[in-house]
């Protein structure tokens, strides 16, 4: 048996402060690295982008949209 004695672990106390958990990898000289030599974006750009979004998302929303109905309308019209 060894004469050492043992060495107690630390008790680590965590805190919640209510703060979600952020990436922190980019933090340094205060600019993105994957956004150097890019213009910075402005409202016109993200309208644009907005709404390519929009659009690819229209149909698949009526999709839903009917399928919703026709399920409402098969249960109201076979319950009376």
């Amino acid at each position: 048996m060894s004469n050492k004695k043992k060495e107690k672990k630390e008790k680590v106390t965590y805190i919640d402060d209510g703060r979600t958990i952020a990436d922190m990898s980019n933090v340094g000289n205060g600019r993105p690295k994957s956004s150097e030599g890019r213009r910075p974006s402005t409202f016109k750009d993200k309208w644009k982008t907005y709404w390519e979004a929009v659009k690819l998302m229209i149909v698949p929303m009526f999709v839903v949209i009917g399928i919703i109905t026709a399920a409402y309308l098969i249960m109201y019209f076979s319950l009376t």
